[in-house]
Formats: C-alpha cells, sequence, structure tokens
C-alpha cells in the first residue's frame, strides 16, 4: 500500500504553501516585495502495465495501461514581478521605481545585490545608503551644506544651498536589469543576487533600454493582495486535511488486514 507515502508527500506539499504564503502575509507592508507563489509537479509513475504493449498473442495492444502515481513534490517557489503601487511619502531621499529596474547596491564582501527598495538615507559622511548602510551605486556624497535635495525622473541628485539661486548636480543613480529576474537569489533585507539563472546584470540610466524612471517622494508599496492571500491558505489547509484522512483511511485498512484470522 503506497497511500501512507503518497499521502505524507501531499501533506508536505501544502505544509510548504503554507510556508510561502505566510511569508507573503508577514510582508504585506515590506517596500518593493513581491509575492512568492510555490509550485508542484507529480512523482515518477510506478507502470503496472504499460500502455501500448501487446496482451494477447493475438497482438492486441493495450491502450492505457495501469500507471500508480507516487506522490506530489515541490519544484519552485517562483517571484510574481508585478510591481506594487506607489505611495507618496514625501521623503527627500525616497525613490520608486515606475517599470522594470533594481537600484545596485555595494556589499562589504565587494560584490554586488540589488534592490526595489528606494528608502535611501545618508550617513555620517553625507554617503547615499541603504536602511541597513549599504553604499548605494554609482557613489554618492550629499554636501553638508546642501539645504535640500531633489531627484528627477533621470536619476539624476540636485542639491540646493544658501547661497545659490541654481541647484548643483551632485550625481545620477542607474538602474539594473536582468534576462529573467525570477532567477535571482533573495538574500533578505530586500536585496537580490545576480545567479546563472538570472543571466548577467545590465546597466543603463533610467529610461532607456526598455527599464523604468524614477518617483522621487514615492516608494512601491508590496503587491501582495491579502484576500488571494487568505483564499489560498484556505485551500492549503483543507489540502492538508485530505491527505490526513487518506492516512487515517490507509491506517484503518491496515487495521483491519492485520486482525484477519
Amino acid at each position: 500500500m503506497h497511500a501512507l507515502k503518497i499521502a505524507a508527500t501531499g501533506m508536505a506539499a501544502q505544509q510548504t504553501r503554507v510556508d510561502v504564503i505566510s511569508n507573503n502575509l508577514a510582508n504585506m507592508s515590506t517596500t518593493g516585495y513581491n509575492t512568492r507563489r510555490a509550485e508542484f509537479a507529480d512523482l515518477h509513475y510506478q507502470q503496472l502495465t504499460r500502455a501500448g504493449t501487446i496482451s494477447a498473442s493475438d497482438g492486441s495492444i493495450i491502450p492505457a495501461g495501469v500507471q500508480l502515481g507516487l506522490g506530489v513534490r515541490p519544484t519552485a517557489v517562483t517571484v510574481n514581478v508585478a510591481q506594487g503601487s506607489l505611495s507618496a511619502t514625501g521623503g527627500d531621499l525616497d525613490v520608486a521605481i515606475e517599470g522594470r529596474g533594481y537600484l545596485e547596491i555595494a556589499l562589504p564582501s565587494g560584490i554586488s545585490a540589488y534592490t526595489r527598495d528606494g528608502a535611501m538615507k545618508r550617513n555620517g559622511d553625507g554617503l547615499v545608503v541603504t536602511s541597513d548602510g549599504y553604499p548605494v551605486v554609482p557613489n554618492i556624497t550629499i554636501p553638508e551644506d546642501a539645504t535640500s535635495i531633489t531627484i528627477n525622473a533621470d536619476g539624476e541628485f540636485y542639491a540646493y544651498f544658501r547661497d545659490r539661486v541654481e541647484p548643483e548636480q551632485i550625481g545620477q543613480l542607474t538602474l539594473a536589469s536582468f534576462t529573467n529576474d525570477k532567477g535571482l537569489e533573495a538574500m533578505g533585507s530586500n536585496l537580490f543576487l545576480e545567479t546563472s539563472a538570472s543571466g548577467p546584470v545590465q546597466v543603463s540610466e533610467p529610461g532607456q533600454n526598455g527599464l523604468g524612471i524614477f518617483r522621487h517622494g514615492y516608494l512601491e508599496d508590496s503587491s501582495v493582495d491579502a484576500v488571494q492571500e487568505i483564499t489560498e491558505l484556505i485551500e492549503a489547509q483543507r489540502g492538508y486535511e485530505l491527505n490526513a484522512k487518506v492516512i487515517t483511511a490507509a491506517d484503518q485498512m491496515l487495521g483491519a488486514t492485520t486482525q484477519i484470522r
């Protein structure tokens, strides 16, 4: 009897689905977060009778055969790269990316990470950094005597000073893109790493090569739909319960077998 093991794979699959849903709901307020979806595939099949085999001396061919499935397995947890809505914050260093693209971040290890979280800050040296203190690439340093900062749609930083009428451009943000955004490796803190599945990074100015533009004073909201997540949570819970009932039924059948005298 394979029912016990098959139902166990079903329970494990639904547990994985619940884990993904719970992570989505936990990140309902995370800036630039994209929802994840668990994907599954059936396991290999036990061929009790192969389709197309000859069943008799007259050459009759079995049209369907007997193939016994052995359960389910998780294949991927994919990211929905759809953009979230933009919320006005009024922050002088807050930017939202409207369209494709990622900000490039320099990690202490020397490698680059990528994010859509545009909640930037200024450290003690005036360098523009993320909320975790990682520098944004290319480096932009805000002068100490700057009274205010504006960022246009092309990512150009302009600083205003008390003794000047015209602003001074102090740097420009670029955007990174990948052939397969879903192939990026999530490392937490709203950061992603390049992988062989994502393809090599391509850096361009905003608005070029299909990339988006910046919206100053805005941040991208999470794309989590709470109603949809709760609906899928109920489906996963019921699926888990049904697989548990299969285990109970298989146990009762085995119990009846052992009581035969």
